[in-house]
């Protein structure tokens, strides 16, 4: 008959001392209980849906119900009341989403870390969702740069992303003073029906600090409930803003009681369109820059100042699908329990440090999301057919192909695999030097090198590109200790690209592409994390770049490899310095001890004694670190862990006929460390290194197709050494 089905005697009694004291294994089967029931309220509503379809009165008498109960009055009374109704599932009440109906998201987002900001609220509503997802992303060249690469590697299924040019908007708002942290990008929602596809009739639109606790459809079928001209959903604001009595002489501009909040926005855009929305809010705030001067709180004083005027615009929503945890909030006052929450607003600059009785709570529900694995978030939606997506379909074409009985399946598998990538996932600033000299240290690394970065810091001036490997909750470690740094936070040049982990293996190779791919300089010096160049070294080599006409020659610049076996070692501040710590046993060639033919082509006895580059040639396993131009070789993907990754690319840059040229006067030194995971198989695994001799083999190969005669001098290095 329509009823609301009751989830369980709790939900009626959500301060009994039963619910509060319940421990984490109650709360989590009250969870297992929750999804249950709205499986069953599905069901009920699919076939309540096919019974009113037959009963046209029925279907109308409670509709009509549903709207004097949920529209919003102002009243905090009226809206607590509406709380317990609007949370429990009106099955004959509230229209269903169509199962495959696809959701249209909106969100503004502009430079490094919104784009963090969105990832959150992206998985938050991943987790959720049972329907297709189609995001609108009005963004910044920064942003659009971070989120495409990001979501193009992340491959979730029934998602679609497109984006619109922040940019080229900015003439659009440029004109309206804004004194909001947000700045001018805090003003282009106001323009979303002159921005998004003129065929798109609904949207969502969010703020990026926005974290959702429920389905989205939920909030898609309110737009069923809009009547009469009412084009705009929004949240009653939960503070004393608009009411104007914060402090002597607050002047907040017009709005109608408390005003609304704009963090969470249900944009009907035809008929927004048809009222000419545009013309409407610009003709507003106008006539109230006039007196007020600039915005304060950015498009929410314009949305406030219009609705002012013209309040039949508005269908108020339940004020838990946005719970504002801003500075001098009422939001405490507009949910009985927790778990009556939909969607979570950290409008306030303090962000996770703002005041609130439940904020423990909320930082969790955040936290939880922040450091969610968002790989378990590629789930296919059955029974909707997703848009076909070509990275998709090469990829599970290549994984085909594979022959899973191989002993290295797993190996070959690893080149294919896509690993989700955000880049730039702190703030970055470079300034390209005029004389074109400029080089970038190109490095990766996992969580268990963190402690290199300050060092390198230290040691390396110019501009660096890491990739770092690690896992959704070890990026925010990560953050976190990058934030706590003084040294890192220093530095803007520093571009840290974050290469999510998937499969077994440490993918090293593409770790170092991904590094390389994103410098903005016109050479790059291929090192590794565990290396402290010497003091100097990128003066230096922006000198050499010129001494060797590296912009027209084919060049790889070797910098010769040292080690000790000292954690704490006395840095060594010139050659002849050096020179003596290697005569006393504190410093080694690199490898010495383990690994002679790494670098024995180097020729470390002429470089004790040379003043000028010298060149040297390629022999077997010879795998120096050199300075290159910014267009050499990728890495090989097919290697990942321990052994040959750096080989084979010094063999293919050779096959390229690069000139190996010795630095006379530059020097690395390798810091003691553990030894990694995977040198650790390689070393105990009979497998491992049976599957590494095949790959070796196979890239032989692969070289003497590609390059022909000239390559066949690698086989038969291979062979004699």
């Amino acid at each position: 008959d329509g009823k609301s089905v009751s989830l369980s005697p709790l939900e009626s009694q959500p301060h009994s001392p039963r619910y509060t004291a319940s421990s984490q294994r109650d709360r989590e089967s009250l969870e297992v209980r929750m999804r249950e029931v709205e499986e069953e309220n599905r069901v009920l509503r699919k076939q309540l849906s096919l019974a009113q379809s037959r009963s046209p009165s029925h279907h109308r008498g409670n509709h009509s119900k549903t709207y004097s109960m949920e529209e919003g009055t102002g009243d905090s009374e009226s809206l607590r009341a509406g709380i317990v109704a609007g949370n429990s599932s009106e099955c004959g009440q509230q229209p269903a989403v169509e199962k495959c109906e696809t959701i249209h998201v909106a969100i503004v987002c502009a430079g490094y870390n919104a784009s963090r900001d969105v990832v959150t609220l992206v998985k938050s509503v991943l987790f959720h969702r049972r329907n297709p997802l189609h995001f609108h992303l009005i963004a910044d060249a920064i942003a659009k740069q971070i989120l495409a690469t990001l979501f193009q590697t992340w491959m979730v299924p029934a998602v679609r992303i497109d984006f619109y040019d922040a940019d080229e908007l900015k003439s659009e708002v440029s004109w309206i003073p804004n004194k909001h942290y947000s700045g001018i990008y805090g003003l282009m929602k106001l323009v979303l029906t002159k921005t998004l596809p003129s065929n798109l009739e609904r949207v969502i639109v969010l703020d990026t600090d926005i974290t959702f606790a429920t389905d989205i459809a939920e909030l898609w079928a309110v737009f069923h409930k809009f009547k009469g001209q009412q084009v705009l959903g929004l949240v009653e604001n939960q503070s004393d803003w608009y009411l104007g009595n914060l402090w002597k002489n607050h002047r907040p501009w017009p709005a109608l009681g408390r005003g609304y909040n704009t963090g969470v926005i249900l944009l009907l855009l035809d008929k927004l369109r048809k009222m000419k929305w545009e013309q409407m809010w610009r003709l507003t705030a106008e006539r109230e820059l006039m007196s007020m001067l600039s915005t304060s709180l950015a498009d929410q004083d314009i949305f406030n100042a219009v609705i002012k005027q013209n309040p039949f615009l508005v269908y108020q929503l339940p004020c838990f699908w946005n719970v504002q945890l801003s500075d001098h909030t009422r939001s405490e006052q507009c949910y009985r329990d927790v778990s009556d929450l939909k969607v979570i607003h950290w409008n306030s600059p303090k962000k996770l440090r703002v005041k609130n009785k439940h904020v423990e709570f909320f930082r969790n529900l955040y936290l939880t999301f922040l450091e969610y694995d968002g790989n378990l978030l590629r789930r296919e939606l059955f029974g909707c057919p997703s848009e076909a997506d070509v990275n998709s379909e090469n990829l599970q074409k290549q994984l085909s192909e594979l022959d899973e009985d191989d002993l290295c399946y797993e190996f070959r598998r690893e080149r294919f695999t896509v690993h989700r990538t955000h880049l730039y996932f702190l703030h970055y600033e470079y300034e390209p030097a005029s004389d074109n000299t400029d080089v970038t240290l190109v490095a990766q690394l996992s969580m268990d090198r963190l402690q290199m970065l300050e060092a390198i810091c230290k040691h390396w001036e110019g501009p660096i590109s890491l990739a770092l490997y690690l896992s959704d909750a070890e990026a925010q470690q990560f953050l976190r200790y990058a934030q706590g740094s003084e040294v890192l936070m220093s530095r803007h040049n520093v571009g840290y690209h974050i290469v999510y982990k998937e499969g077994q293996f440490y993918p090293v190779n593409l770790l170092r592409n991904v590094a390389m791919k994103h410098i903005s300089t016109p050479y790059m010096f291929l090192s590794d994390i565990d290396f402290l160049p010497m003091y100097g070294l990128y003066e230096y080599l922006r000198k050499s770049v010129i001494q060797l006409d590296l912009a027209n020659t084919k060049k790889a610049l070797i910098v010769p490899a040292f080690e000790t076996l000292r954690y704490r070692l006395s840095f060594p501040k010139s050659k002849a310095e050096l020179l003596s710590m290697l005569d006393m046993g504190t410093l080694f060639t690199f490898r010495y001890h383990v690994w002679t033919k790494g670098h024995a082509p180097t020729n470390f006895a002429k470089w004790r004694t040379a003043t000028t580059p010298y060149r040297v040639e390629w022999e077997a396993d010879f795998e120096p670190y050199v300075v290159v131009r910014k267009d050499c070789p990728e890495y090989d993907r097919r290697f990942v862990g321990f052994g040959w990754n750096k080989v084979a690319h010094i063999m293919e840059l050779d096959a390229q006929e690069y000139e190996f040229t010795v630095l006379p006067n530059a020097y690395m030194i390798h810091m003691p460390h553990a030894p990694s995971f995977d040198i650790t198989k390689f070393r105990s695994n009979k497998q491992y290194r049976i599957c590494l001799k095949t790959l070796k083999e196979e890239f032989q190969q692969d070289m003497s197709r590609h390059y022909g005669f000239a390559a066949l001098k690698y086989l038969t290095a291979e062979n004699n050494s």
